[in-house]
């Protein structure tokens, strides 16, 4: 019965970083950018949570300025301190910034607030195309590996005989092997990665847009003027002089 390689050397008591050392110094560089990766996916789980996106005293502060009519500045204050510091936050001051210094007032405020929303998602969603970035270059590394392995091994093929050509070949191709297994191990669960954190952004995303829906259409009802009611009796009409 014939074994495979992969478990013939597990057989023989090679480790994992031995395997990682028979990959020279592409095989290195691609553990430090499965690292790197292994972070980012952890930032990526803290952050896009719907606690971190909108937290509920943000939100319930906000109802309260609004709810008291409280001016634009004030409200902007609010978001701008540093304890409130979230996607909602960043969304409303940028939207209401750019209200408080149109000529159109609030009739500029949904576009000035799906214009900040925009902004802000592109600062969300840096994390995850990093993520997708390595999932696209791992490969190609790998695949790099395996150039710079063939190539040395038809060089040791043409150049070298006897037992030293054998150690020779067969370290070129432990590099072509090793980067190539590599690049595919970071390859394959980042791009899982990148397409769950694209989803979850996606839905929580559409709630917190639900939750500034709800306050935008709140601030601009308290922003209304009040109308007077106006006598439900005409005036007299002057009477001619006799």
């Amino acid at each position: 019965m014939t074994t495979l390689p992969m478990f013939t050397l597990a057989a023989e008591g090679k480790s994992i970083l031995g395997y990682i050392h028979a990959g020279g110094p592409i095989s290195y560089l691609l553990v430090l950018i499965s690292i790197v990766a292994v972070a980012l996916v952890v930032i990526n789980f803290m952050l896009l949570r719907r606690e971190s996106l909108a937290p509920e005293p943000v939100v319930d502060g906000l109802r309260r300025l609004i709810a008291q009519s409280a001016p634009a500045d004030a409200i902007i204050a609010f978001c701008r301190q540093q304890e409130h510091d979230c996607f909602l936050a960043r969304v409303i001051a940028g939207g209401l910034g750019k209200v408080s210094r149109s000529a159109f007032g609030l009739l500029e405020l949904r576009p000035a607030l799906e214009e900040a929303g925009a902004r802000e998602l592109d600062r969300l969603e840096r994390t995850n195309h990093i993520i997708a970035m390595i999932a696209a270059v791992g490969p190609m590394l790998g695949l790099l590996g395996t150039v710079v392995g063939m190539i040395g091994a038809f060089a040791t093929l043409g150049a070298e005989s006897g037992i030293t050509k054998n150690e020779q070949l067969a370290g070129y191709m432990s590099v072509a092997l090793v980067t190539t297994a590599e690049g595919l191990i970071i390859a394959i669960p980042c791009t899982f990665a990148y397409a769950l954190f694209k989803r979850r952004t996606d839905r929580l995303v559409a709630e917190v847009g639900d939750t500034a829906e709800e306050l935008l259409s709140a601030l601009s009802a308290s922003a209304k003027p009040a109308t007077r009611p106006t006598s439900s009796t005409p005036a007299r009409a002057a009477t001619p002089a006799a």
